[in-house]
């Protein structure tokens, strides 16, 4: 199969790319280069630069590449993704995450792509009475972010039942790791998610980690979380397109490890890869106390299953920035 991956140079897109090519696809990135990186782009996937906000620029390249076959499933990763800024910024969020989707299903429509695979969150959640999450559970976001991936979602369902769109949504839960080549990771200036923050403290990139809270409603106080690595989540979306290509229908499912573990916890496996000072501050705005996914759904109708745990993605992140620190010396 052919497959327009929006957002293919970021991390999730990137390693989903990798995959896709690893299992014999085409693959065709669009990118605005915004956050992501040119060089993460699988040499085997041809590339082109453009805004998931600009509609006919999409249907350009749509077209473009129709003419040496058609294209039959479109990934989205195009979306801002950081809570706290979330919080700061939400109309930037509604702007990219929302009126970024519509253009791009317009181009689609117009284009004649009607599947789409499409990357949503566990923020759409919000605060779940379990911690465990089901897809069927009650959705009420706890901030800007979480509430525009609902409403993408919304927006994906409305189009699917006018226009005979076929969806495929994933709600990811933590994501980290790095391929196993090392050539792709999350290579960021400015790194808010946890793992590789730890990694960058162990090996002294940071002074020490902030662990945000201490006196949440868990076990030992800290957020409780469900961490995947992103090589798991990646294949998962080749099995997500290809149940597209495959079947008339759509698809909402949860993607994570169903395991949920303490930001401590996740502390204390990395101290035994290598020490970290770290200290505890007040919570961040919109943080929920817990988020682990159940997974059954994923499991049965796509027959997709976590293969890689936490001291994978730990030592994985580990040797991805020991491998970028080499290449800065």
């Amino acid at each position: 199969m052919k497959v327009f991956v929006a957002g293919g140079a970021g991390y999730i897109g990137s390693h989903t790319v990798y995959e896709l090519i690893r299992a014999g696809h085409e693959v065709v990135v669009y990118d605005n280069l915004s956050t992501g990186c040119r060089d993460a782009v699988h040499p085997g996937a041809r590339f082109y630069e453009g805004d998931i906000l600009d509609k006919d620029r999409i249907v350009q390249v749509l077209q473009t590449e129709s003419a040496e076959g058609a294209v039959d499933v479109a990934m989205h990763f195009a979306a801002k993704l950081i809570v706290p800024e979330s919080v700061s910024m939400p109309l930037a969020y509604y702007h990219n995450n929302v009126e970024g989707l519509r253009q791009m299903l317009l181009g689609l429509m117009e284009s004649e792509v009607t599947s789409i695979v499409f990357s949503s969150t566990a923020a759409v959640y919000g605060e779940p009475q379990k911690g465990e999450c089901l897809e069927d559970d009650y959705t009420l976001p706890i901030n800007p972010y979480g509430e525009t991936k609902l409403a993408a979602e919304r927006m994906i369902k409305w189009a699917s039942e006018a226009h005979g769109l076929n969806y495929c949504i994933f709600r990811y839960f933590n994501v980290a790791g790095a391929d196993s080549t090392l050539e792709i990771g999350l290579n960021k200036d400015q790194l808010t998610h946890l793992v590789p923050l730890i990694m960058q403290a162990a090996l002294g990139q940071i002074e020490k980690l902030s662990i945000f809270g201490s006196d949440y409603d868990t076990f030992d106080g800290t957020c409780v979380r469900d961490y995947i690595h992103v090589t798991d989540l990646a294949k998962a979306h080749v099995k997500g397109a290809e149940y597209l290509c495959k079947q008339n229908s759509s698809l909402l499912v949860n993607l994570g490890s169903g395991e949920g573990y303490s930001v401590k916890e996740v502390v204390d496996a990395a101290s035994k890869l290598l020490p970290l000072a770290y200290e505890f501050v007040p919570r961040r705005p919109g943080d929920p106390a817990k988020l682990y996914a159940n997974i059954t759904k994923a499991r049965e109708q796509l027959g997709w299953q976590p293969e890689l745990g936490l001291n994978d993605i730990l030592q994985s992140d580990l040797d991805y920035r020991r491998k970028l620190l080499g290449s800065n010396s």
